[in-house]
């Protein structure tokens, strides 16, 4: 592929994945996961936390 043809062939996806893990820290803007012996943080907004 040249540069050419790859700024026509554009790809967009949208899905969503479930991943289980465990809950390490719940903080105010973030949330620490661990899945499968890592822990990652994933950010929070405010239509994500229960009141």
């Amino acid at each position: 592929m040249t540069a050419e043809n790859l700024d026509k062939q554009t790809i967009t996806v949208n899905s969503s994945i479930s991943l289980k893990g465990i809950v390490k820290a719940i903080f105010k803007d973030n949330i620490h996961v661990q899945i499968g012996g890592k822990v990652i943080s994933l950010p929070l907004s405010n239509k994500d936390i229960a009141k």
